[in-house]
């Protein structure tokens, strides 16, 4: 049995909400960073939304219906809380730019995204509606199933596969107009 599955088969309701969320936090914190990363593309801000995810399930953990069930709880929650953050950093911004006529200063995970490959996909990512954006960050960087995106995002298997499918369409060309003009220079 891997360690995967002895951390997932061990979180149960048999264990103290401490005990539960320190094996859920050292088996799953990297992938949660990960996916709020390519939500609210900055990495501080991603780590203060998943620390948040893992808070809010401890108080919560004596109140959960299934403690089995905790892990997509916490990636619901980091979806919803990156959600939040992208709004909440819109409205800065605009407020911002409104008052002082200044440009934002840039993401601080900039240099993490050194990659050129890497970043001209996210940033197609960012042309993309929230759903669909969503969809392909659950099952292209978290290798989640379709059920498991539906259960995390509240919606169907349908529109699971219908996001993804839009989503990987809506990308294909603007990663492929990026090429061309890479090809160019």
């Amino acid at each position: 049995m891997t360690i995967h599955a002895v951390l997932e088969t061990t979180v149960s309701g048999d264990l103290d909400a401490d005990s539960a969320v320190e094996r859920l936090y050292l088996a799953h914190w990297d992938r949660l960073v990960r996916l709020s990363v390519l939500l609210v593309r900055d990495r501080g801000q991603a780590e203060e939304v998943v620390q948040d995810a893992f808070i809010e399930l401890h108080r919560r953990w004596a109140r959960l219906d299934d403690p089995d069930r905790a892990l997509a709880y916490l990636r619901q929650s980091v979806v919803n809380r990156s959600r939040s953050a992208l709004r909440h950093r819109g409205v800065v911004q605009r407020h911002l730019a409104r008052q002082h006529g200044v440009e934002p200063a840039p993401p601080a995970d900039e240099p993490v995204l050194a990659d050129s490959r890497r970043r001209a996909v996210l940033d197609a990512l960012q042309h993309l509606p929230r759903r669909q954006r969503e969809v392909l960050a659950l099952r292209y960087y978290l290798d989640l199933s379709e059920a498991e995106i539906a259960e995390t995002l509240g919606i169907s298997k349908g529109s699971v596969k219908s996001h993804a499918s839009r989503g990987a369409a809506a990308l294909r060309p603007l990663l492929e107009s990026r090429d061309l003009r890479e090809g160019e220079r």
